[in-house]
């Protein structure tokens, strides 16, 4: 099994790279060539790529697999033990995003999103084989459940949203079915929007509760003076 992503979350926070595969897809075949880049924010803090094998953790890029190329690794036949997670990683100890990749020997893979996409987005996935057109009939799955099957070989979901998150996988007929890829979805931030028309008047609520409590201690201040001023008489009076 490989090591799980939590191993480096407490390196989150501080990102000033990013991973970036070429071609974009989570999956290859044996003998493809790859190439893995970090776009650094930072070109000083010595960035290198690493990743954690079924065999082999935290190796880095020229230590037996890849050829380094400034702040990229090159792939020129990639083999299935290279199946794996892949991050950049500086001197300082800050890493990048996590790139799981996956290396098969068959005949099908299913080229899906290598990054997180965002919600709202519309996302493609690919089943391609090796040595034959792209655009065969295929089935498309979620979590092991047929979602569709396309007569062209590709599928995009709309408008994809948190619900799609989720292990995808494809199916040509004949040839074979390929491995299972995550597909992440991710959000902005939201934060409560300011009132509009529609919304309850809450601020109008309040503004009318300190108007009322306004007046009503300018009127208790009022009867306090009127009372005092009708006393004082009285009191010089008796004085007297």
């Amino acid at each position: 099994m490989l090591t799980s992503l939590t191993d480096h979350q407490f390196f989150i926070v501080t990102l000033t790279a990013r991973l970036t595969v070429s071609p974009s897809s989570s999956q290859f075949f044996k003998g493809d060539f790859v190439s893995l880049s970090c776009e650094e924010d930072d070109s000083s803090a010595g960035w290198t790529l690493r990743r954690n094998t079924s065999n082999l953790q935290r190796t880095q890029c020229g230590d037996g697999w890849g050829k380094p190329a400034n702040s990229s690794c090159n792939m020129s036949y990639i083999l299935t033990q290279d199946s794996g997670v892949y991050w950049c990683e500086s001197r300082e100890g800050p890493i990048s995003n996590m790139v799981n990749l996956t290396v098969t020997g068959g005949s099908v893979i299913l080229q899906s999103p290598v990054l997180p996409v965002m919600e709202g987005d519309d996302v493609t996935l690919l089943c391609k084989t090796k040595t034959t057109p792209s655009n065969l009939p295929a089935a498309f799955y979620k979590d092991g459940s047929l979602i569709r099957k396309q007569p062209t070989g590709h599928m995009t979901i709309q408008h994809v949203s948190r619900s799609d998150e989720g292990l995808y996988k494809c199916d040509i007929s004949g040839h074979g079915e390929s491995p299972s890829s995550w597909i992440t979805v991710t959000g902005e931030d939201t934060t409560t929007p300011p009132p509009t028309s529609t919304s309850p008047p809450v601020l109008s609520v309040l503004s009318c509760v300190r108007l009322v409590c306004v007046v009503v201690l300018l009127v208790l201040l009022v009867l306090l003076v009127r009372r005092y001023v009708h006393k004082k008489p009285e009191g010089e009076i008796s004085g007297f």
